[in-house]
């Protein structure tokens, strides 16, 4: 077919027009990553769990200033203080069946770690100048010998913080035992470490801790016991 010249003219002019529009729309980039590659904004979600991972770790310098802040508090003592400790390492869980309380080889008892750590917890306090007014222990073996290795002054057994592990249903009257106990004297200045165990501390201040941990304690002014502070195990 042969075309005109005035059809070929109109052709090339519309070929132009198009050619001229073309260049007004936003051209696509070609770029390998212009397509594949994610956008670095953070879903809301994602923003809030990034929060939360980096307010988890504590600062080791803000958990230092707490710490030392309590041991001024205990030093002063200006109200009075009871020092929760549970027994230092003794492998294990309960005690052997059958076990007795008055002998010491039928019990679980400090291994050689256990009683170093007593000593050196004993040497915190030392350290730290803290006088201790009295030195209460549970009658089970393992806590007598804590508080013996500690060295703050004569251990004197209280049967209030006696293990109930075995037995729960002691947990009412033995925790009551140790409110009115600390209520009566909460008027008097002063330190009293108290070693017992992990079901008497969870009872007494809702807080569990490990062998060897230290859980500080006071009595507010609606007459309850609270937990003033934790000192992680020496």
């Amino acid at each position: 077919m042969i075309l005109s010249r005035e059809t070929l003219t109109s052709i090339a002019g519309i070929f132009l027009l198009g050619l001229a529009s073309c260049r007004n729309v936003p051209q696509l980039s070609h770029s390998p990553n212009a397509i594949s590659q994610p956008t670095t904004e953070s879903t809301p979600s994602e923003n809030i769990a990034e929060s939360n991972l980096e307010t988890k770790p504590e600062d080791p310098e803000t958990v230092a200033v707490s710490e030392d802040d309590i041991w001024s508090q205990l030093r002063q003592a200006d109200t009075h203080y009871y020092v929760f400790m549970r027994h230092a390492i003794a492998p294990g869980t309960g005690d052997p069946p059958n076990f007795q309380l008055g002998d010491c080889s039928t019990q679980r008892n400090l291994s050689e770690a256990g009683i170093t750590q007593a000593r050196r917890t004993g040497d915190a306090f030392r350290a730290q100048m803290v006088a201790v007014q009295q030195v209460l222990s549970s009658e089970w073996c393992r806590c007598l010998d804590t508080a013996t290795a500690m060295a703050l002054g004569p251990v004197e057994p209280f049967p209030a913080l006696n293990s109930f592990f075995e037995n729960r249903a002691k947990e009412p009257e033995q925790t009551q035992m140790l409110r009115e106990f600390m209520i009566t004297h909460q008027d008097k200045q002063g330190v009293t470490v108290l070693v017992t165990h992990f079901v008497n501390i969870i009872a007494i201040a809702d807080s569990g801790a490990s062998s060897g941990e230290i859980v500080v304690m006071q009595v507010n002014g609606q007459n309850e016991p609270e937990v003033v502070a934790q000192i992680e195990p020496f």
